[in-house]
């Protein structure tokens, strides 16, 4: 593999904003400049390093996927580092350099054979990058469960955190967990000396309860209006309390159907960019083309989304975030708003900050697409993809 690369020709989206004609050098899985056409015209290159002229195509900040079950036919409910390997390998078509596999709630030894797969598979990656384990569960609301079964979840028990901490190996990067729940306050402060981003979801917390969450510095939310409490003019409920207080930060699945796009754009006058997270929260059979799919053990169907078939319950989405950034755009955000919400926004709220821009020091984490947001080429650690395919030179 070539360890330099220069990409030109470019319009850069640099996580914030979009610069014209530009290029982008890598060397040593870094990138190490950033500069405009005429001034690549008037370098002079070693043989080599691999110049690929973009066409006009856009470079952008690697996707990072915060929460995602599976892809492809593989995924975390199938306790194997093989299938997560196999996620790793299939979200480089999507233009993903990053991604933390989330695990439902589950029986104690059902989630430490989860948390031990995703630890086996880390550092093991042929495709996008594994930050760590995202636990959506299972201190949760009985209440507020989505398709998650009532006998996963679990009161408030710092003994078990322990033992899922140390499963992990400190890989915990982030939690789903309801504010609402007795000693939560306990579980807070023991998450944050490990340095784990808790997020509000699967909850049916009052408004005051949501303000104490924040307090214990819960202070981000999962998949925004789903599974948690609604906005009420006598309760503004969870729902209401992430509309209200600006500092709190949300993932939005922007599919269509998990959120209207109009509440995106409603969202957009209550709280900064730099506040929201795209997320997929697919599912094991999302980009399967099988007549019968099978997710958390369960048959669904796909109508855009995926239901259970059982009762037509939202399972999960079927979306990946080359698609929700297309997707954002449509619903009248701008790309650089799109792509900061897929790049930036999640590598700065999960404390991954070696990731999410295109500056000088940066990992070489890029995705380019062109103006129909079809994926040419995705670079994780200054490794070349196309077609999902490394590059040999």
């Amino acid at each position: 593999m070539s360890s330099e690369i220069c990409l030109h020709n470019a319009t850069v989206i640099n996580g914030y904003a979009a610069m014209k004609n530009c290029a982008v050098m890598i060397k040593d899985y870094k990138i190490i400049d950033v500069f405009n056409e005429t001034r690549f015209k008037q370098k002079r290159f070693s043989p080599n390093i691999r110049l690929i002229d973009l066409g006009g195509a856009f470079v952008a900040p690697g996707f990072i996927d915060t929460h995602i079950h599976g892809i492809g036919g593989f995924g975390t409910e199938d306790l194997s580092p093989a299938s997560i390997l196999k996620m790793s390998q299939k979200l480089v078509h999507y233009g993903v350099t990053s991604f933390i596999p989330t695990l439902y709630s589950a029986p104690k030894e059902k989630l430490i054979r989860g948390i031990r797969a995703v630890v086996d598979a880390m550092g093991k990656e042929e495709g996008a990058k594994i930050l760590g384990i995202h636990l959506e569960g299972p201190f949760i609301s009985p209440a507020r469960l989505g398709v998650q079964s009532a006998d996963s979840v679990s009161p408030v028990d710092l003994k078990l955190m322990d033992e899922l901490w140390q499963a992990s190996e400190g890989k915990i990067v982030n939690m789903t967990v309801a504010p609402e729940l007795k000693h939560m306050r306990e579980l807070a402060l023991n998450c944050i000396s490990k340095g784990i981003v808790l997020q509000a979801g699967h909850t049916n917390a009052t408004y005051e309860q949501m303000v104490e969450g924040m307090q214990a510095r819960i202070m981000h939310a999962t998949h925004l209006f789903n599974a948690m409490s609604r906005m009420h003019h006598r309760d503004p409920g969870a729902v209401g309390a992430i509309f209200i207080h600006p500092e709190i930060s949300c993932e939005i699945i922007a599919d269509g159907i998990h959120i209207n796009p109009n509440i995106i754009k409603f969202l957009l006058r209550c709280k900064p960019i730099d506040r929201l997270v795209l997320v997929t929260d697919s599912l094991k059979p999302a980009e399967q083309k099988k007549k019968t799919l099978i997710a958390n053990g369960e048959e669904v169907y796909l109508d855009e989304c995926f239901y259970r078939k059982s009762d037509g319950v939202i399972a999960g989405s079927a979306l990946t975030m080359l698609k929700g950034v297309k997707n954002l755009v449509s619903f009248g955000l701008t790309l650089e708003q799109a792509v900061q919400m897929a790049s930036l926004n999640p590598a700065r709220i999960m404390k991954q900050e070696h990731l999410g821009l295109i500056a000088p020091g940066y990992d070489a984490d890029l995705v380019v697409f062109d103006k129909h947001f079809n994926n040419l080429y995705t670079i994780i650690s200054g490794v070349l993809y196309h077609k999902g395919k490394k590059l040999c030179v």
